[in-house]
């Protein structure tokens, strides 16, 4: 399935690699599309839309709803 994310603070491409490593961690298998100018970051895998979330946020991100 795919989710879409507002998530703020994303500044550099560090940011992008941290988010990006995040989600890994939950789903190996996600794919991963961020685009940090409009603050998305589109996800394609089988984790519940709450687990993704939530390991954005223990990143040091906000994820808004």
């Amino acid at each position: 399935m795919d989710h879409l994310f507002t998530v703020t603070g994303m500044t550099c491409g560090h940011c992008e690699k941290a988010v990006t490593a995040a989600i890994v961690r939950v789903d190996p298998q996600a794919k991963v599309v961020i685009d940090r100018s409009a603050n998305k970051v589109q996800v394609h895998s089988e984790k519940s839309h709450d687990a993704l979330a939530h390991a954005i946020v223990e990143e040091g991100y906000t994820v808004a709803h």
